[in-house]
């Protein structure tokens, strides 16, 4: 069984501006302007082939940055990463171009990833018919929910078979009949051995799906293994969590952050 994921000390820093007139200083001179965020600092993370992981951790504590950089949406600023095979992010409209159909975002797309226009053409009615969008995948796909624009990119997503599949909270919008049909074809993936990785603030959907779990704490790697250890030990953090007042929670941050 092989890594198909090794990140080695990965961080992301973002700068925040008070106005676009502070960006564009920032470009044009020598002095630093902005305030340095650090969205991920120093993230140690391996994932086998046919190894379901789930992430967890508060709204801000860098899952759906660590999903990007793994994907390959954006680049780490420090640290080493090896991905070993195709990974397809699956969150809401993710990829998808608003001002395009939902027809003609499936054939961008798939010619991004290097599908000829014939196996797009073979590929197409079973994405549409999977997406269950039959009625508006001729209309511009800003005018979707933002249901039908998941539905779509998971339909695009688990049919071009990607090696490694990463969905981010792509199943917390729609119904529930979709969510089903989709956690059944991610099981479809999980018994081919594919990699995937679940992001989602749906403990239930978890603990049913994942073999592991990794939990971050704003940017940090807090703990990583088991799926039901590391729940057990988040859900007690949770509940004290929620008990705190947004000042507390800012101190709690902030020596988290220090540490």
């Amino acid at each position: 069984m092989g890594k198909t994921i090794d990140l080695k000390n990965i961080s992301k820093k973002y700068k925040l501006y008070n106005s676009s007139k502070e960006r564009i200083k920032d470009l044009l001179l020598p002095k630093s302007y902005g305030k340095d965020f650090w969205a991920l600092r120093g993230v140690d993370f391996t994932a086998n082939t046919g190894d379901v992981i789930g992430f967890i951790g508060v709204n801000g504590s860098g899952k759906s940055t660590l999903s990007n950089i793994i994907a390959g949406i954006v680049p780490q600023t420090s640290g080493e990463m090896e991905v070993t095979g195709e990974a397809a992010l699956i969150a809401v409209a993710s990829g998808l171009k608003g001002d395009l159909t939902g027809r003609q975002n499936i054939e961008l797309k798939c010619l991004m990833l290097g599908f000829t226009k014939v196996e797009i053409e073979n590929m197409e009615e079973s994405i549409i018919e999977f997406a269950e969008l039959e009625e508006f995948i001729d209309q511009p796909v800003k005018t979707y929910s933002s249901g039908m624009k998941s539905r779509l990119g998971f339909a695009i997503s688990v049919t071009i078979d990607p090696d490694i599949l990463i969905i981010d909270e792509a199943l917390s919008v729609g119904d529930k009949a979709f969510a089903e049909k989709s956690l059944a074809k991610m099981q479809e993936f999980k018994a081919r051995g594919k990699t995937m990785i679940f992001v989602s603030h749906s403990l239930g959907q978890m603990k049913e799906f994942c073999d592991k779990v990794l939990w971050l704490e704003f940017g940090k790697v807090k703990e990583y293994g088991p799926t039901e250890e590391v729940i057990k030990n988040y859900q007690l953090f949770l509940k004290e969590y929620k008990k705190m007042n947004k000042k507390q929670r800012e101190a709690y941050r902030d020596k988290m952050l220090n540490q």
